[in-house]
């Protein structure tokens, strides 16, 4: 399906980034904390998570407070979770799994859905309304990636689950849009930014 001119240009926001941080915290203070962190490193595209508590009002002051800044909103499982994503401001929803109910939610907003899959029939579904998230990346790997763009070419694929600072390269010279990184990227962001500017 033909991208609209807002989802495009936030397709191109994820391919700039290439890393595209996962910010999921205990609380919307150590997510905060952990997104400046992040910030500072020169990443000012990534994704908070609808498991974090508050994450509304955190989408918001970022909203407000650095509107340059790409932020999305991960583990978006429901419409409901959509819409008050959208409403706080969300550049972006991803969900770990295909959510039919959540694409005309986002589809009526212009936001860019980024949808999980781990078959060739999900991630194409996934990958014609933009980008498609492979979830959990891990399981097949590397390898597995590659036989996905050989049957899906020009797929654009956003690898997630098992990403670390230390493989990212590898995902991407394997041919992920852009890779996604949770938990290995507190403490790690100055480093990512310089293996990724290198």
């Amino acid at each position: 399906m033909p991208l609209t001119p807002a989802v495009r240009s936030t397709v191109g926001h994820l391919r700039q980034a290439r890393a595209v941080p996962t910010v999921r915290a205990a609380d919307a203070d150590a997510a905060d904390a952990l997104a400046r962190e992040l910030l500072r490193a020169g990443f000012a595209t990534f994704e908070f998570t609808a498991t974090t508590p508050g994450w509304e009002e955190l989408v918001a002051s970022w909203r407000r407070e650095f509107p340059r800044a790409v932020v999305g909103l991960g583990t978006v499982t429901s419409p409901e979770i959509a819409e008050r994503a959208l409403a706080a401001g969300a550049a972006f929803l991803v969900s770990p799994f295909q959510v039919p109910d959540v694409r005309p939610v986002a589809d009526d907003a212009d936001r860019l859905l980024v949808e999980g899959g781990l078959t060739p029939s999900e991630l194409r579904t996934a990958a014609e309304r933009g980008v498609a998230k492979l979830f959990p990346a891990h399981v097949g790997g590397l390898a597995y990636l590659r036989s996905l763009l050989a049957v899906l070419p020009g797929a654009r694929i956003m690898a997630t689950g098992g990403i670390t600072v230390d493989n990212a390269a590898d995902w991407l010279a394997a041919g992920a849009f852009s890779v996604s990184i949770g938990s290995d990227i507190a403490g790690n962001a100055p480093r990512l930014r310089a293996l990724l500017d290198g």
